[in-house]
């Protein structure tokens, strides 16, 4: 599991359950997904972005964009119930200092010159 960082402007928790942004934590997708599989979700997350932008101005089509969307996101597990098994709460969404990663990004933030 990569708990570094991909992009140093997104750190990736410690425990490779998230990547911050603006002080956000946002669920990294599962790392248990086999690479074929993740790599179609992740076509099919980029093909419903997509029809989200050309959707524009038509609700029917915008709703069933959004809808597919949310579909691809929760097959990755960025959205709707936690990939690990451990108990652990999810923190998805939240503000990091709002949460026990606080510290860990603290440091990180001094070390980095404030993300």
């Amino acid at each position: 599991m990569d708990h570094g960082f991909t992009n140093p402007e997104h750190p990736h928790t410690p425990d490779g359950r998230y990547f911050v942004v603006r002080g956000r934590l946002w669920r990294l997708s599962n790392p248990t997904l086999a690479p074929a599989e993740r790599e179609q979700l992740v076509r099919e997350l980029m093909t419903a972005r997509r029809a989200v932008r050309k959707a524009k101005g038509d609700a029917d089509a915008l709703r069933a964009a959004r809808s597919s969307v949310d579909a691809a996101k929760r097959a990755l597990g960025e959205r709707g119930p936690p990939w690990w098994t451990d108990g652990a709460p999810d923190y998805n969404r939240h503000m990091v200092a709002n949460t026990p990663y606080a510290g860990w990004f603290e440091t990180i933030a001094m070390k980095d010159g404030g993300l």
